[in-house]
Parts: C-alpha cells; structure tokens; sequence
C-alpha cells in the first residue's frame, strides 16, 4: 500500500481536523529535480511540556541543512521536507495535528517525542491510518500500555525507542542505595498515563521498591496542576520520608516544592523523573533546585556519535549552546536520533514512497546514534527498543550548575561526573 491510498486513509479515520497549528515548511516540492518523501514532525513547542521542546527549532534547522543535499537510496536521492506541529501540551490538539499531517499533508513518515501526552496520540493516529510513525522521549510503559497494547501482538505501524519503568527504577535504586538514607519514599504520581504507570501498583515503581527494601509513601493520584500538596507533605512527614519520588510536570514539582519548606518537610533526596529534567527548571528554584535529581537519558558525557555527522554528544550540546546561548538538554539527543532513524530508513527502504516498505525498513532497523543502539528486533516488547539510561543530581558547576551523573551501575558505559550530595 503506498501513499497515495487516501481514501482509504479518510474512510478509516474520519476526516482530518481544521484547526490545526502553523507548520514549519523546511523544503520546496513543487521544483524539486528529486523526488520528495514527507516527514511529519509532532511535538509540545508550548505549554507546561515545552522544556521537551526547547532544542527542536534548532535541531530541525540543522538537520534539514544536513537533508540539503538529500538522501540516497540505490543509487538515487531523495529530498527531505520536514513539517512540524506544535501539540500545545495537549494531547487532543496532538491528534488533531497528527491527522492533518497524515490526511492532508500526506507524510510518507510522521514521528512525535515528548511524553505520553505528545507520543501516544501521534502514534494512535498513525496506526488507524497505517502511516509509518517512529516515536521517542517517553518510558515504554505508558508508550505500549497506556495504547492498549498486547505484548503477544504489538502494533503495526508505531515504533518506539526510549527507556523503561525498570531502567529508571534501577538507575533510582543505584543512586539511594550508598546513601545511608531511611528506606521510606514518599511518591508523587499525577492522575495522568506518566503518573499512573509509575504508580501502577504491578508495572509501576511499587514491587520493585518492596524488593529493594523499600517502603513507599502514595497518598493517591493528584490532578495535574494542583494548589495544594498538603495532604501529601503531611503524610511524607507522618511516615518520615527521607527520599521523595515520582513523576511531575515542573509547575506542579514548583508548588511541592515551596509548599514543602512552608510546611518545614525537608527530604534528604529528592528525585522527581520528568519536572527536574530542564536546567531553566532549577534556575527557577534558586538555591532550593540544587541537590535536586532525576533520571538522565543523555548528556555530553554520553559515549555516543552521530550517524549522520559523526558528531559526539559533546559537540552536539556545545552546538546547541554555542548557536542559541542556552544550556544543553537531555532531549536534544533524541530529537537528533530520530531524524537519524529516519535518514537510515529512507535509506534502506525498498521503496521509499511505499508505506509498507518504509515499515519494512523501520522493522528492520540496527543502527548506533547518539543515545545509544536503535534495534527493534531485541526490545522488551514488539515496537519497542530500549537505550541505556543513568542517575544524575543539579549542583554548582563553577557561576552555574550541570547535572552530574552520579549513579551509572545500570548502564556502566556511561561514565560518572560527580558524587551524590544529600540535601539539607
């Protein structure tokens, strides 16, 4: 089935929304001396998910100076022209923009990043509309579950690549097991896909913390945006959490976190997944974000290249912050691989304006970039591949802070840059 099955598209999906967000047109189609495949492109460029976002105008900017001269396929090139949509953190508008790349622009490939709010909605337009979609920058879990997936089928035509549950619970782990810290968590889960797989109490962080000798504090589910965490620091205090986890958006991370030291509950390790990412975060908390930690996914000390520029992650984030004065980001990394992902494909692909054959290709993939190897023949589930994932902890860097990985025993290749320092 090849691109130009439309009609079959617009009868399984329904017709595509008129509302949808400004595109970014990266390439002219209409003069072009070689034919052009169309990238669809999704992601939160505003709302409280926009940190995700910070690095794509720059990313896709340099990219498409790299897709210039276009890519080659048995011996002819093909142009590349990415269209991106912004989500507006909202993953209805992520439908909507989704369909209208895929019904009216008519992308040969559409890919998204940026959470469950971003990635699920793109992905489950893409597998009603058989459109090839690559995803990334979203646990597996809420990913493949929280779509409704069966491990023993998979899907069809959505591919992910990213960490799971059990990689940030053992980095976690890692990371508070030489503390000397008490045994008591207190957990922080949003009623939201992030919140409720972590918090689930079989896939979530629940049995493997019991494992480990743990005892976590869940008062329930808040709703994203809350006031007031109240309830929730009283019962931290009441059990005597010395650690805090879980997983927020950075507004809700800023209210628990004023409203911990009003409220006198001082942690001595916090490590909260998805708020504490995003060095503007921190600057916001003044001195209370040092000390503050989280997962990492990538950072200049990863000990990976581009394959398309053969770039290292440390030239990558000096790049990013050489062109626009701001610090590096984990995310800048994944939105590079995946446009990685996308050249390898087109690359190989029997036909790269047939759908099924760029699906071929995508299933097919073996390739290192510069988070780590992409193979989605040895994933926890079908669709699904994983790249490495390490503890780090914000402290003083010289004027500034970094984010120093301080815990790597899951994914020892990536070397260590600090020591924990516990707070208070």
């Amino acid at each position: 089935m090849t691109k130009l099955t439309i009609s079959r598209r617009g009868f399984l999906s329904g017709t595509a929304s008129v509302l949808a967000a400004p595109a970014i047109l990266r390439a002219t189609r209409a003069y072009a001396a070689n034919p052009t495949l169309k990238v669809g492109h999704v992601s939160p460029r505003t709302g409280p998910l926009a940190g995700f976002a910070e690095a794509d105008e720059y990313i896709i900017d340099a990219i498409t100076q790299k897709f210039a001269g276009g890519i080659e396929n048995n011996g002819k090139m093909w142009n590349i022209e990415i269209i991106s949509k912004d989500s507006q953190s909202n993953p209805n508008r992520a439908a909507e923009v989704a369909s209208e790349l895929i019904l009216s622009d008519e992308v040969d490939i559409i890919v998204a990043a940026s959470t469950p709010d971003t990635v699920n909605p793109v992905a489950d337009q893409a597998e009603i509309n058989e459109v090839p979609c690559i995803t990334t920058d979203c646990p597996w879990q809420p990913y493949f579950f929280g779509r409704g997936g069966n491990p023993a089928e998979g899907f069809n035509y959505t591919y992910h690549f990213f960490w799971g549950l059990e990689d940030v619970i053992a980095a976690f782990l890692d990371m508070w097991g030489n503390s000397g810290v008490a045994k008591t968590v207190g957990g922080l889960f949003p009623n939201d896909a992030d919140g409720n797989a972590w918090g689930d109490p079989e896939l979530g962080l629940p049995k493997p913390l019991a494992a480990a000798g743990y005892d976590l504090v869940d008062p329930g589910r808040y709703q994203p945006l809350s006031d007031d965490f109240s309830n929730y620091i009283n019962a931290f205090k009441d059990a005597g959490c010395e650690i805090v986890t879980g997983n927020m958006i950075p507004p809700d991370f800023a209210t628990f976190w004023s409203q911990a030291a009003q409220q006198g509950f001082n942690p001595k390790i916090v490590t909260i997944g998805k708020a504490l990412l995003f060095p503007s975060v921190i600057e916001g908390l003044g001195d209370r974000g040092i000390g503050l930690s989280s997962e990492v996914w990538w950072s200049p000390s990863h000990p990976f290249n581009s394959s398309l520029t053969g770039a290292s992650a440390k030239e990558l984030a000096d790049g990013y912050t050489a062109a626009t004065g701001r610090p590096w980001t984990q995310p800048i990394g994944f939105k590079h691989a995946l446009f990685e992902v996308v050249a390898d494909v087109v690359s190989r692909s029997e036909d790269p304006e047939d759908y099924e054959a760029n699906l071929a290709a995508i299933a097919a993939t073996n390739m290192s970039t510069i988070v780590g190897d992409v193979n989605w023949s040895n994933g926890p589930v079908k669709n699904v591949t994983k790249t490495p994932l390490v503890a780090g902890q914000w402290q003083k860097d010289g004027d500034g802070i970094d984010l120093k990985i301080v815990a790597n025993g899951p994914a020892p290749i990536i070397p260590t840059t600090g020591d924990l320092q516990l707070l208070g």
